[in-house]
């Protein structure tokens, strides 16, 4: 696993092992990245389930402001940390150790909206079309934003979302599909 582009291109990260370890694969990256263009230096990222942060730091590489990593894992949360220090990006990001439903609340209660969300639940959770509704019930995605989830291509990702309010593009890479949820003009 590298950083793909950007600051520190090539640049390898580290990963927790296992079973239940499945970081995106450089290929999906590439993938997503080319679809999302390039990165305002303005931009707030938030990566759910951060795992190695591998995400959440190229967007920093192509010039995001500011990540946030949340992961409920104090072991994948170490990996965040050691590859932040190795990409020397430390003072652009901020590490929360929290399931995602909390982490969500108390970043809608402290007012924090993001221009781009990422979330790469692990395939057993069930929980995946609770991500959406969860972020846009609790207001913290900027309007024109973009909801990213992972997850495998059978699993159904959209649950009672707004679809005034969305705008959605899905795309398959072998048995990982990448769903992207734009949040639209209110």
């Amino acid at each position: 696993m590298r950083v793909i582009s950007g600051i520190n291109k090539g640049k390898k990260l580290y990963a927790p092992e296992g079973e239940y370890v499945r970081p995106t694969s450089d290929k999906v990256k590439e993938a997503v990245f080319n679809i999302i263009g390039p990165i305002n230096d303005e931009a707030l990222v938030l990566d759910i389930f951060a795992g190695s942060g591998s995400i959440g730091i190229e967007f920093l590489a192509r010039g995001a402001k500011h990540c946030t990593f949340v992961d409920v894992s104090r072991k994948s949360l170490r990996y965040v940390k050691k590859n932040l220090e190795i990409c020397n990006f430390e003072d652009r990001a901020e590490i929360i150790l929290s399931d995602y439903e909390k982490a969500i609340k108390k970043l809608a209660e402290n007012n924090r909206k993001f221009d781009y969300i990422f979330a790469d639940p692990p395939y057993n959770l069930s929980s995946i079309p609770n991500i959406g509704k969860k972020v846009f019930q609790c207001n913290i995605l900027k309007t024109g934003g973009l909801l990213i989830i992972e997850s495998d291509k059978d699993e159904k990702v959209i649950d009672n979302i707004n679809t005034n309010m969305v705008e959605c593009k899905e795309k398959i890479y072998g048995r990982t599909k990448i769903t992207m949820l734009k949040y639209l003009e209110d």
